[in-house]
């Protein structure tokens, strides 16, 4: 990676987001309960040294695509109240031999001397979240060298493996493979969660969230959640931003604004992740029942009508915010 000469910078390695930029995502208990554990043993640190041990600052998120690794460590670095930079393999990764290993170098360099902090004075700086996203990229299995681009390989994952143990920072690795990683590699880290793609009462939350200011009575808001089994977050919130999309361009556009063809549209032009398999609703389109029992035009959320929008599911302790209070 070309620096033309100059001294690295944290933002030639990836995106640096900001705290107060997190989203706060929509998470199942068990996931919750292991976050808020590691939150607070960050919090009771000095507790912690004073029985011999330090808090966990390694964590592996692997799951599905789209399952919200990003959002949950941008979220985790902003109730640290740092920045967090989310690293890009092809960042790292070079083809000169060696190079692989020196910006791995660069990189914790960077992340060990921290970002500028002028809110607090001209000489402040705080610490950095590193979050490498597509870990498998930079930390795959090492095998027999048999090739120089083995050897290449093999060298960049041994020198990620001596700046990991050598890093007092906070680490999250995030990955769709997470039998791909080397197992010296993975032992290197303290937490290790698997992200599920989200239940039923959880995509209701997360239509809910990403339709506003638009909403759907209750039994609408089901049979859609209904429809949108299998599909990611992600999945979610691009067919709820795509259906305001279509609220706003398509009369513009003069297009057909029926519900059906709107929808049609969306799912033509949206597509789950291959691996993931189609939900419902995009098998089926207009023809499917969710689609029956949503009001068009869509109301407003504040005039859905009293006791017809979804209230809290039967077991909405166990689908919070990671945010609230419980």
């Amino acid at each position: 990676m070309s620096r033309e000469g100059r001294k690295p910078q944290l933002q030639d390695f990836g995106d640096l987001f900001m705290p107060d930029e997190a989203a706060e995502p929509i998470l199942a208990r068990p996931v919750r309960a292991a976050l808020l554990e590691w939150l607070t043993e960050i919090w009771a640190e000095p507790d912690l040294k004073a029985v011999g041990i330090k808090p966990r600052k390694r964590a592996i998120f692997d799951g599905p695509p789209g399952v919200g690794k990003t959002t949950l460590g941008h979220h985790l670095a902003a109730r640290l109240g740092l920045p967090m930079l989310a690293v890009r393999p092809d960042n790292i990764i070079d083809k000169w031999v060696g190079s692989t290993g020196q910006n791995i170098g660069a990189l914790f360099e960077c992340a060990r001397r921290g970002l500028a902090n002028p809110r607090v004075g001209p000489d402040a700086v705080m610490p950095v979240v590193l979050f490498m996203d597509e870990f498998e990229a930079l930390a795959a299995t090492r095998r027999a060298a048999d090739t120089g681009a083995d050897q290449h390989r093999n060298e960049a994952v041994d020198t990620l493996l001596q700046r990991l143990e050598q890093h007092d920072g906070f680490v999250i690795a995030a990955t769709n493979f997470g039998d791909r990683i080397d197992p010296a590699m993975w032992r290197r880290f303290d937490i290790h969660l698997t992200l599920e793609l989200p239940g039923q009462e959880e995509r209701e939350r997360i239509f809910e969230r990403y339709i506003a200011p638009f909403g759907l009575p209750g039994a609408a808001l089901t049979a859609m959640a209904e429809a949108l089994e299998t599909a990611s977050p992600a999945l979610i919130r691009a067919l709820c931003e795509n259906v305001k999309r279509q609220i706003v361009l398509g009369p513009k556009l003069k297009l057909d604004m029926g519900k059906g063809a709107v929808i049609e549209r969306i799912i033509a032009s949206t597509h789950p992740h291959p691996e993931l398999g189609k939900p419902r609703l995009w098998s089926l389109g207009a023809k499917d029942h969710a689609m029956s029992l949503m009001p068009w035009p869509l109301p407003m959320a504040d005039d859905v009508a009293e006791g017809a929008a979804a209230g809290p599911p039967a077991d909405a302790a166990n689908i919070v915010p990671f945010g609230g209070r419980g």
